[in-house]
């Protein structure tokens, strides 16, 4: 699954969200996520920013409201991703979010890295018995066994995503070896949650047999946003998700080395006989100096037993460039 996240990019206009959905309809993506938040039910004044980046917003408080949808304005988003066939995914961060979310429909949940720990909300996710999608990005392996323990005990099935919580994620924090340890650990299906502003650590995660991808999008990474340096661009985003498809179908094919029947006619023509490069009297003693290898193959002596014609002798002559026959030797 490849899951394009819109988050804030909106900043706060319906029309921008669905502007993003008109133009990720085009990129190959499976779904695109939003966040859903409530400030009144998720914050207060007193949270503090994690980036600066607003002069227009006082608090963090403010942000978030100014980032609110009605519930009627997400019911037309999600129609409107129902349209352009995607799925429509939004993470809540309260509990009020995800009464929301139930009525508006969505068919999984999708947990954000500071939420794995929120047993309140976690509690009400999984008893809708809808899958669940779980960041891993600021959890240690203690507090990531406790909530899969947690949500197992309810039966919702359970993916989980390598994460890197820093925008934007430097290579050095990838965390790509984690992919295999969460799939080692848990036995579910495992992803990566890319904060890293390019297609690179994505590409890298589907070469190591990610599941599902999740990356932040924007129209342009110079827009306004605590978000954007850590986003990728919608035109970007086609080319990824070409790159993971490709690398998937990679892996599902695996080559045999030993079968060689494709080949069959191509080494034919590419492999080589041995020819002599100058004109040899009958009698001359073979040297390698004496001999070439010429296309294609079964016309002489194959190249790879070079070394058994040396210090023989011919028994008739030949021209230069005439193909090494076993019959010309005595």
């Amino acid at each position: 699954m490849i899951i394009a996240e819109i988050a804030q990019a909106h900043d706060g206009s319906l029309g921008t969200a669905h502007a993003y959905i008109d133009a990720l309809a085009e990129t190959g993506v499976d779904a695109v996520k939003f966040q859903t938040h409530i400030a009144e039910a998720e914050s207060s004044i007193y949270e503090p920013f994690r980036v600066k980046f607003s002069k227009q917003d006082a608090t963090r408080f403010d942000y978030w409201k100014r980032m609110e949808f009605t519930l009627d304005q997400w019911k037309g988003l999600k129609a409107h991703c129902e349209e352009r066939g995607l799925e429509f995914i939004s993470s809540p961060f309260s509990n009020l979010a995800v009464d929301w979310l139930e009525e508006v429909g969505v068919n999984r949940y999708k947990i954000g890295s500071g939420e794995v720990s929120n047993w309140l909300m976690l509690e009400k996710i999984a008893k809708t018995a809808k899958p669940i999608i779980l960041s891993s990005g600021m959890s240690s392996w203690e507090e990531l066994d406790a909530s899969f323990q947690f949500l197992g005990k309810y039966g919702s099935p359970l993916s989980i995503l390598q994460c890197t919580t820093a925008y934007p994620t430097q290579p050095h924090q990838w965390g790509l070896n984690v992919i295999q340890e969460l799939k080692n650990r848990y036995q579910v299906p495992v992803g990566f949650s890319d904060h890293s502003g390019d297609i690179f650590a994505s590409l890298a995660a589907a070469a190591l047999g990610a599941e599902i991808f999740e990356f932040h999008v924007v129209f342009d990474k110079r827009q306004f946003g605590p978000d954007s340096p850590a986003s990728i661009t919608i035109d970007q985003t086609k080319g990824m998700v070409k790159g993971i498809k490709q690398i998937q179908a990679s892996i599902s094919h695996p080559i045999d080395k030993n079968n060689l029947e494709p080949y069959v006619s191509l080494k034919q023509i590419f492999e080589k006989s041995l020819a002599v490069n100058k004109f040899l009297p009958k009698g001359t003693v073979l040297k390698a100096d004496y001999l070439e290898s010429k296309k294609p193959k079964g016309y002489g002596v194959p190249a790879k037993d070079f070394t058994q014609v040396i210090g023989k002798k011919l028994k008739n002559d030949l021209n230069a460039w005439d193909f090494l026959n076993w019959s010309d030797l005595e």
